[in-house]
């Protein structure tokens, strides 16, 4: 009788601290809407969203611009990284020796755990002179190299690290068996690489790309750095580009001496948790779809 009391007070603690992530993501999104309320009584969301113009001592909080150049910055990235990080995380799996697989593994953490103030440093110094006096020319584009390009450049970097890993832990879990079948069959290294283990981890490369996604979408010292931080809707890859993350960072401290301005940054932070979570929401139900195709 005592170890069924146990065993149910353990099962019902369990369940209530199981809840208690998404509270917290709740109780957050409700702070974010409590403090956005004061500009969402002035100006009605539609013209906040799409409004243009961003003048803050003038009333004018419009957050397209930044909405649109986190888009911009974020699928930039996500096109650079997501190919690269997948075939790498093939060659280590399937291809590379073991000693450039226990190599690599260490220097691929090391490059997630360096801060991210490190990665605009070098951005600066090296991403920002290339997108400006080569890429731009060789497009035959005038750029000042603080642009979306560079921001996604580094933007891609930073999140090589996550995909690679998560990529590598899934075909790490594909069975041996399957690969062996394969190959007794008549297929190549590549064939069994791209038929079996690609197609067998398709669902965990989509995760792995959702986490680079919500890194990338999320990141703000960075893309700060290299971006341009012009609050206008950029139009080519080499126009500056001001990310929703990079507003709230650049201009928190001066919120206080404005009114509503408060208000605004708060809004564009609930846009950006918004966006991260309706992604993941979708992602989520699209890997169960995916995951009932292949029963």
């Amino acid at each position: 009788m005592k170890r069924l009391l146990k065993d149910a007070w353990a099962r019902r603690s369990m369940s209530v601290l199981s809840f208690f992530p998404g509270f917290l993501v709740l109780l957050i999104v409700l702070g974010l809407f409590l403090k956005s309320r004061a500009i969402l009584g002035v100006q009605p969301l539609s013209r906040l969203l799409l409004g243009t113009a961003w003048h803050p001592l003038r009333g004018e909080f419009g957050l397209l611009p930044f909405i649109a150049g986190t888009a911009w910055v974020t699928v930039t990235a996500l096109v650079l990284a997501v190919p690269v990080s997948i075939l790498t995380a093939i060659y280590l799996s399937e291809f590379a020796p073991r000693f450039i697989r226990e190599a690599a593994r260490p220097l691929i953490d090391v490059l997630a755990g360096l801060p991210s103030v490190v990665f605009g440093v070098w951005g600066i110094l090296l991403v920002v002179p290339f997108v400006g006096d080569v890429l731009a020319p060789l497009f035959g584009r005038s750029s000042s190299g603080y642009s979306v390009l560079a921001g996604g450049i580094v933007l891609a970097i930073m999140i090589f690290p996550t995909i690679i890993h998560i990529s590598l832990e899934v075909f790490a879990s594909i069975p041996l068996s399957l690969r062996e079948a394969s190959l007794s069959l008549g297929a190549t290294r590549w064939e069994t690489a791209r038929h079996v283990v690609l197609r067998k981890g398709s669902q965990g490369i989509l995760a792995a790309s959702v986490l680079g996604f919500s890194r990338a979408f999320g990141e703000t010292m960075a893309v700060l750095m290299v971006a341009g931080n012009v609050p206008i809707a950029p139009k080519s890859l080499f126009d500056p580009g001001y990310p929703l993350p990079a507003l709230i960072a650049n201009n928190y401290g001066e919120m206080m001496s404005i009114p509503r301005y408060d208000s605004a940054l708060m809004l564009a932070a609930l846009v950006l948790l918004g966006v991260v979570l309706g992604f993941n929401v979708l992602a989520s139900r699209f890997l169960v779809r995916v995951e009932r195709r292949s029963r």
